[in-house]
């Protein structure tokens, strides 16, 4: 069946509640990734993740050092029909098959995010199929559940290019944001710092690999908001501070760049298990003493220094590190079907004029109470 975007005749989509398994196609296009998912998820069971094809974007945007929105919206308009077409093939399915469509309708770069919810929105109208517009930080929050069993409550750490969050998940649509970053996103500056260095684009897995031949106490690099009484980011200052002492070195060879990697790569593991320890505290008084679970997600949670120095912490703190699979982690289509198949579950669906929106925080009280971004970048997902 070949996918169509015109307008048809189409009654009401609504969905059998009393299902107990649903079949959900998800569509993600909300930065540099052009990605789709098949997944079946039985009511209380565990999902099936039968087909996940992905897109990346990564040569297009390598020699200009980070995305460039125009140009990543025109490759989602390029591939969005045949990395639809090849989950549905590999899921060994038909179109009609399909329970519900999931598509990322925020946050994200606005052009990217047009076009896939647009793909989702013209395949609900032709199949006469309900539409999930599902927020792009809710598939990262629930994305552990792809792999293992993991109940509400948790404490989420998110963090990435375009957000570094610490969230209490207390139930499905139900988020509590416990901290934020006030400036800059961990993997912003991560790509920021190996821009200054020369590493190349995508900046995280380029400063992990220079850390590895590293001295990290070489340069001694500031770690803001150690120690205080809130569970809020800031990354700006580091970045900065890594940038200076780069800028002063004369010549830096192989090993000035190593070092400096592997110093900025320790003072952001020490922010974030920081930041993370306190938000711990945090979230035992909402939730009660008593083992916990910490779900981190989000490409810099790929980075096994970080991934580490947080296990450490869980254990210090009768926490469980959990976190998806590495290939989940970073931008992905299975944790936006794996988030449209909860919902549809839940009976809960869009209508047609869902919006495509560039910013959309999970916890919107806490966002217009107190919004986190500074006057530093925002990241499209902030």
């Amino acid at each position: 069946m070949d996918i169509a975007f015109e307008h048809s005749a189409r009654q009401d989509a609504n969905p059998d509640i009393t299902a107990h398994t649903v079949l959900v196609l998800g569509i993600e296009s909300s930065c540099d990734e052009t990605a789709a998912s098949v997944i079946r998820l039985p009511r209380g069971g565990a999902p099936e993740i039968l087909s996940s094809r992905i897109s990346s974007q990564d040569e297009l945007h390598r020699p200009y050092g980070g995305v460039v929105p125009e140009m990543a919206a025109r490759a989602h308009m390029d591939k969005i029909q045949s990395i639809i077409a090849g989950a549905v093939e590999d899921a060994g399915i038909n179109y009609t098959d399909l329970d519900g469509i999931a598509a990322t309708s925020g946050p994200g770069l606005i052009g990217g995010v047009i076009t896939g919810l647009m793909a989702a929105k013209g395949l609900a109208l032709s199949l006469d199929k309900p539409l999930i517009a599902v927020n792009h930080l809710e598939g990262h929050a629930l994305s552990a559940r792809l792999s293992a069993p993991c109940p509400f409550p948790y404490l989420l750490l998110l963090v990435s290019g375009g957000h570094t969050q610490l969230l209490s998940v207390n139930d499905l649509g139900d988020y509590s944001r416990l901290g934020s970053t006030v400036d800059d996103a961990a993997g912003e500056a991560f790509d920021k710092t190996a821009k200054i260095m020369g590493l190349g684009f995508p900046g995280g897995p380029n400063v992990e690999r220079a850390a590895k031949a590293g001295n990290a106490k070489r340069f001694k690099l500031p770690r803001p908001f150690a120690g205080t009484d809130h569970a809020d980011f800031s990354f700006a200052g580091l970045k900065t501070a890594a940038a200076r002492t780069f800028a002063s070195m004369d010549n830096p060879d192989d090993q000035d760049k190593a070092d400096l990697a592997a110093s900025f790569q320790t003072a952001v593991c020490g922010a974030l298990t920081d930041r993370t320890q306190r938000a711990m505290m945090m979230f035992r008084k909402r939730h009660g003493d008593g083992p916990q679970r910490l779900v981190v997600a989000g490409g810099v949670a790929a980075n096994v220094q970080i991934r580490a120095a947080l296990d450490t912490v869980c254990t210090e703190n009768d926490f469980v590190l959990m976190c998806p699979p590495l290939k989940f982690c970073t931008d992905n289509a299975a944790m936006i079907a794996l988030a449209g198949a909860e919902k549809l579950l839940a009976g809960e669906i869009d209508n047609l004029d869902a919006p495509a929106r560039p910013r959309w925080p999970l916890d919107e009280t806490a966002a217009r109470r107190n919004p986190a971004s500074g006057s530093g970048r925002k990241g499209p997902k902030s």
